[in-house]
């Protein structure tokens, strides 16, 4: 059935290099001899460890919780094996900051103990409640790349309700297959997992959209889905970046999410295609997220393919089951060459959103992304060329300048906060600006100016309340001494009116008179000693 696709602004066509890590089908990655375990793999706060050094764990045993109500999701196990340390390690992340990860020696047994979860088989016939605690126990989290907990975003999208449910795998970004590899090899789970999905959310249509550039996925997905008529497989145009969820949105249902608002104010949820995957094998597998398929590729290794490896696995480990590295290995990248992140050395693990390991030589990173250049940055020749390819319909170009001259009241005004760091607007400057590392500059700036105004604001409330403290209890101390000396006054004014009411009864009081004579004569014997002092005596 032809359906109609809409285009959203901008994108580029760099070359895409799929083929390479596509010629193989997915393998398992052997068993590493340890794990480096990041503890928090996701947006949220950082969950509660559960296993001290020393311990001895299960595969699938959870390792972190979170608590009720928090932002995050839980971690286990990936494999059975002692707690060899918990201490900061390397973490795939911009930063190049180190942060708290657990380290984890095999035993090689591999052993689940008693951790593996109930499988429900039938999962239509369980409730719905049930299905959304296993999402949220099985520790999911969007393997896109947001990281973002998968029960609140399924969680709050079945209270609000959905008229679309949007399938990602687009998979737009250069070097990485593993969801094309997963598409073709898995697609009847794949649709399983997305019926599951289908069931909570109860959206009148899915929509599933894949890439023209993946006709095997498309075929497979086509076959798996053909008996479900709420389901669409969507061969949209190849353009990237079409696998951002408000293009992807777009390129579907011609809908345009605004700057700041979400796609559920539309009725429209868009979920990553191996997310749902891992979904289906947490449900109907009683599988945790231990695990993902990861696209290891780049002419710096001798076997470009996807494999699926535990979550802690280093990169070395990845890389030396790929066939090892050749001599053009000059780079190592988390990610594809627009969006991925250059990392320091190959001990650093594999995470629950790493969906690909680039190694590869300048010389070819350069073919795919101006960026990678060896030339020097050039000054800006205010061409508009980035303008014309920004998905996000900005001006890279004006948010450049005001970036450089710390302008971040305009840089906020010209919405820095819709720039998803695709690289477009890299990929096509003649003069190799890095114009996306400018606007996470600028964003890490304005996060920090906010952070450090919340924190002046929180210090002026606190001021204000203090005086107004002080104030009150000044208030309340005058007013306590104004009763204490009505009171006073009125304790007076009755003696006194009791005095006058029953006349002085001192002048017959035999007490009274010897005091004042007593007095008498004090003051005449003080008034005799200064006579005589006066007068020389």
């Amino acid at each position: 059935m032809s359906r109609k696709y809409w285009k959203f602004h901008g994108g580029v066509h760099p070359e895409f290099h799929k083929k390479e890590s596509t010629t193989r089908p997915i393998a398992t990655l052997k068993l590493p001899k340890r794990l480096i375990i990041p503890v928090q793999q996701h947006i949220g706060v950082s969950p509660e460890l559960l296993v001290s050094k020393g311990d001895y764990v299960f595969k699938g045993q959870m390792i972190a919780q979170m608590h009720k109500d928090q932002l995050g999701s839980p971690l286990h196990a990936p494999s059975s094996g002692i707690i060899a340390s918990i201490e900061k390690h390397i973490v795939p992340h911009p930063s190049t900051l180190e942060a708290l990860c657990i380290e984890l020696i095999l035993d090689g047994q591999d052993d689940w103990g008693d951790c593996q979860l109930e499988v429900i088989k039938d999962f239509q016939q369980c409730d719905n409640a049930k299905l959304l605690e296993r999402i949220e126990s099985a520790g999911l989290v969007g393997l896109g790349g947001a990281a973002f907990p998968s029960f609140v975003k399924v969680n709050s999208s079945a209270k609000q309700g959905i008229e679309t449910l949007v399938i990602n795998a687009a998979e737009c970004e250069p070097y990485i297959t593993c969801d094309d590899l997963l598409m073709r090899e898995r697609a009847d789970e794949i649709v399983d997992s997305i019926r599951i999905l289908i069931k909570l959310l109860n959206p009148k249509q899915c929509l599933i959209g894949i890439e023209d550039n993946k006709p095997e996925a498309i075929a497979s997905m086509q076959q798996a889905a053909k008996s479900f008529d709420k389901i669409q497989v969507c061969a949209i145009p190849t353009l990237y970046p079409s696998g951002g969820a408000k293009q992807l949105i777009k390129i579907l249902t011609g809908k345009e999410v605004p700057a700041g608002g979400r796609s559920l104010d539309l009725g429209i949820l868009c979920h990553n295609i191996a997310t749902s995957y891992a979904m289906y094998k947490a449900i109907v597998k009683g599988e945790p997220l231990i695990s993902r398929i990861v696209t290891i590729t780049g002419d710096g290794v001798k076997q470009p393919q996807n494999m699926e490896a535990l979550i802690g696995t280093p990169v070395s480990d990845l890389v030396a089951q790929a066939g090892g590295y050749t001599s053009k290995a000059q780079r190592l990248i988390m990610g594809g060459p627009m969006m991925g992140i250059t990392l320091a050395n190959d001990n650093t693990p594999m995470v629950k959103a790493s969906n690909c390991f680039l190694v590869a030589s300048i010389a070819s990173l350069q073919q795919v992304h101006s960026i990678h250049s060896s030339q020097p940055q050039m000054p800006c020749i205010r061409c508009g060329k980035c303008m014309q390819a920004c998905p996000a319909e900005l001006l890279p170009q004006q948010l450049y300048w005001y970036t450089q001259a710390k302008d971040f009241e305009r840089v906020t005004e010209h919405k820095l906060n819709s720039c998803i760091e695709c690289g477009c607007c890299d990929f096509v400057c003649p003069s190799h600006i890095p114009l996306v590392s400018y606007f996470r500059f600028a964003k890490s700036e304005i996060r920090a100016q906010e952070k450090l105004l919340k924190k002046s604001d929180l210090s002026r409330k606190r001021h204000e309340f203090l005086e107004f403290r002080k104030a009150r209890e000044k208030r309340e101390r005058d007013e306590k001494r104004r009763k204490h000396k009505e009171a006073l006054q009125k304790k007076k004014a009755a003696m006194k009116a009791k005095k006058a009411a029953n006349g002085d009864a001192s002048a017959n009081d035999p007490k009274a008179d010897a005091i004042k004579a007593a007095l008498a004569r004090v003051k005449a014997k003080k008034t005799a000693r200064e006579a005589q002092i006066k007068n020389g005596h």
